[in-house]
């Protein structure tokens, strides 16, 4: 089954900033990472890009640690995301092989095992390493059809360039709106849905809220829906970053699908806060700190 979603399309002059990036990603990933440290130093240095917002959300996500280590901290995410933009650049020349070398999956018999056993399933993970080559390069290796779950861009260039580089090896997208339409139309086929559970919800009401590294955060509910409408057994993947370039995506499963799940008590969209949580902690430098993933409060009386 093809993706629902229609590419979109954009203005004509947008076409000198495509052949530039188009250039870029031809370069080999070791030149790439060069290209990199330069980007590192020019946002962590030159403009300071979302130093605010990115030292307001590691202060309070780590009071215990000093100004010092916050600052140091914000200097290695730079790093890390600097390396990630290049890393998601080059998926545009990246062969099959090359992704498969890249990205492991230690446990992956989790998903393969349920799917060869005819149940769809769900995985959920969070804006940590380089998601973009968990999708990419999971639809090679479990050997089944894997669906992203997303939200479009404004910028319609960008839609469109996230788009080609999303589902060149095979993945499909839908977007968020579309998401229990679309698992009503392809519910008689096996097939992995992908979520990304740890976006800011635009609406602060009705959103599922718990504690999140010391801070009152809110969650998309969508998980939880879909879990108890389709019974899906539910993955959480981890991604670790072993060495530059180069990623682990280790599975823990969070529910089994077997017995009936009540949406309302939030069990899925928990357990992932307490396994995302986990993963920064272990490895706060690989998250997506420039996101202002707290900008919303919970509502008086929620």
């Amino acid at each position: 089954m093809s993706s629902p979603i229609a590419q979109p399309t954009y203005p004509w002059y947008y076409r000198p900033l495509d052949w530039f990036l188009r250039g870029l990603a031809s370069l080999p990933l070791t030149v790439l990472y060069g290209l990199a440290e330069v980007l590192y130093f020019l946002m962590a240095y030159v403009f300071r890009y979302r130093e605010k917002v990115v030292l307001e959300n590691l202060r309070n996500s780590f009071p215990e640690k000093t100004e010092a280590e916050h600052r140091q901290l914000a200097r290695r995410f730079y790093r890390h995301f600097a390396q990630l933009i290049v890393e998601i650049l080059w998926l545009r020349q990246a062969t099959p092989a090359q992704l498969s070398r890249r990205v492991s999956f230690p446990n992956k018999h989790i998903i393969t095992d349920k799917l060869a056993q005819g149940r769809s399933m769900l995985a959920v993970g969070s804006h940590a390493g380089n998601w973009e080559w968990i999708l990419t390069s999971g639809v090679l290796q479990i050997n089944a059809p894997a669906v992203g779950v997303y939200q479009p861009l404004n910028s319609p260039f960008f839609d469109d360039f996230m788009y080609k580089l999303r589902t060149r090896t095979g993945a499909e997208l839908v977007t968020m709106r579309e998401t229990i339409r679309y698992m009503v139309a392809s519910s008689d086929r096996q097939q992995l849905l992908c979520m990304l559970s740890d976006q800011s919800p635009s609406n602060p009401k009705n959103r599922y809220w718990t504690q999140l590294l010391h801070q009152e955060t809110g969650f998309y509910t969508g998980a939880d829906r879909l879990v108890a409408q389709f019974q899906l057994p539910v993955v959480y993947v981890s991604i670790r970053r072993l060495r530059r370039g180069h990623y682990e995506a280790f599975l823990t499963e969070l529910f089994d699908g077997n017995t009936p799940l009540d949406p309302e008590k939030h069990q899925i969209t928990e357990a992932f806060a307490r396994a995302m949580e986990k993963d920064i902690q272990a490895a706060p430098a690989d998250y997506l700190w420039s996101h202002r993933r707290w900008k919303h409060q919970r509502p008086a009386g929620e």
